[in-house]
């Protein structure tokens, strides 16, 4: 026994003498080839470089540089295996948390919940407070469906249809739809980036959610007075006719107040502090007894029995055909299946960061970093930094989230500052930013769908662009920033 207790003690005397500490630009060459292979996927190959999943292959593929760096710097490869492993047992509850957010999004469609919150969200529109009642209907439907996207795919759309026919600027409008959007997408349980920032910073979905509302609410309070501010020194003609949308929703489902009753349940339980899984498990079981009860004919629509009907929009696609074209994009989930992507995505990169972390690359980088952060502040200031530089570099708001998420998280923890202080501050210059870069996928995805472009929007993306700046606010007055308890 005493013998292999001095065996691992010599083994691991070798090790440290043997692994020689990274430079700098050994360090820099798995992220360099990372970034050249993002750029390549995005601006050459239309980011199907290697077909659907490009970019987790590229986090794989840059995952094996850095192995063949830790090598010829004699890392021995069980250690590499050894932080992969423990980097993705980390993310095995947000895994979880992810296919339930799959599985809510699917039942709470097929119930009609989310129908009735696009429903009565459309009915606050007004001519004379437009812009403010677009950023609230496209936070409302944002929050319901977790998707900024498919916000201004469907309502967005249609409101800048029914804006420009009042003679408002298409760019003040698109600001408002994108502002309201992002909104919900960062605030709502649903949204793929609302689970992956928590997930890359090493804190729980719903403390997220709870301490990012300490910016977001005041950004997002300001955003609306301006808006307000806007909407009173424009004039405006004609009606905002939505009677279509609302018709349409209607005839398909059983539009009830009672529904709401699944999202209360849910929200209840959250500020309960019940565990995330128990109350998504809830916000699911409950949604899909809605289903049985009010959205009858609907589950009859899409599959022979109403019991395969939930199954399959819990595990599977479901798409729900309205009379209305623009409500179909809309009524549509992926299910636990729709959130493969993103799962994929994280596990690709615990597998870049793992290795990272046991060549020392990371913890290069890092301080490198460090000495221009000495400060609370400048450790804020640098993660932003690094947020807006890979929307801008990588052109993907997920690669914004997972790579600095992980380079930072260790000089978060150093700094003896709680990790959802970073998940805070990656959604706040990370998820919202990605959409004011024109040749960033979130960018070139909102100009062409709501034929605004982004030079036009800019400014107008109120909520966008002021949140890094709230997010520093907080950080140079020390608001709200909290510290680990074993500090």
């Amino acid at each position: 026994m005493q013998d292999d207790n001095l065996s691992e003690i010599e083994t691991q005397d070798q090790t440290i003498i043997e692994n020689k500490e990274l430079n700098i630009w050994e360090a820099l060459i798995p992220v360099i080839l990372l970034m050249g292979m993002l750029a390549y996927n995005i601006f050459v190959a239309d980011g199907e470089a290697l077909g659907t999943y490009s970019n987790q292959f590229i986090l794989l593929i840059a995952g094996v540089i850095a192995a063949i760096v830790g090598f010829f710097n004699k890392v021995n490869y069980r250690l590499m295996l050894k932080e992969v492993w423990e980097n993705l047992q980390s993310v095995f509850v947000p895994i979880l948390i992810l296919f339930l957010v799959g599985a809510l999004a699917g039942t709470w469609l097929v119930s009609g919940v989310i129908p009735a919150m696009v429903y009565y969200g459309l009915q606050v529109l007004n001519p004379t407070i437009f812009l403010p009642a677009s950023v609230i209907i496209c936070a409302i439907i944002s929050i319901a469906t977790g998707s900024s996207w498919t916000t201004s795919a469907t309502v967005g759309i249609a409101l800048i249809g029914i804006g420009t026919a009042l003679g408002i600027n298409p760019g003040m409008i698109a600001g408002a739809v994108i502002s309201g959007a992002y909104f919900g997408d960062k605030m709502s349980p649903l949204s793929d980036t609302t689970n992956l920032a928590p997930a890359m910073a090493g804190t729980d979905l719903f403390t997220h959610i709870k301490y990012m509302s300490f910016t977001t609410i005041p950004t997002i309070v300001i955003t609306l007075i301006v808006f307000s501010i806007i909407s009173a020194t424009i004039d405006t003609t004609g009606s905002a006719d939505v009677s279509g949308l609302l018709t349409s929703i209607k005839n398909t489902f059983n539009i009830t107040p009672l529904l709401f009753i699944v999202p209360v349940a849910v929200i209840v339980l959250i500020l309960f502090k019940t565990k995330p899984l128990i109350a998504l498990v809830t916000g699911v079981l409950l949604a899909a007894a809605f289903a049985f009860i009010f959205q009858s004919e609907v589950l009859a629509s899409i599959s022979d029995t109403n019991i395969s009907a939930v199954i399959n929009a819990i595990f599977t696609d479901t798409q729900i055909t309205t009379d209305n074209d623009k409500l179909n994009d809309l009524f549509s989930s992926g299910g636990m299946q729709g959130m493969l992507w993103t799962i994929l995505l994280i596990c690709c990169a615990m597998v870049f960061g793992g290795t990272m972390d046991a060549i020392g690359a990371l913890s290069r980088i890092t301080r490198e970093l460090l000495k221009l952060a000495t400060t609370v502040f400048g450790l804020f200031a640098s993660t932003v930094i690094s947020c807006l530089g890979l929307n801008v570099i990588a052109s993907d708001q997920y690669l914004a989230l997972v790579i600095p998420g992980k380079m930072f998280k260790k000089a978060y923890q150093d700094k003896g500052l709680a990790p959802e202080n970073l998940s805070r501050t990656l959604e706040d210059s990370g998820t919202v930013t990605s959409v004011l870069i024109p040749w960033n996928t979130c960018g070139a995805y909102q100009s062409g769908v709501l034929g605004v472009g982004v030079g036009e929007y800019f400014i107008y993306a109120i909520f966008n662009w002021l949140s890094p700046f709230t997010t520093l606010f907080f950080a140079a007055l020390n608001i709200k920033i909290r510290q680990l308890k074993n500090k």
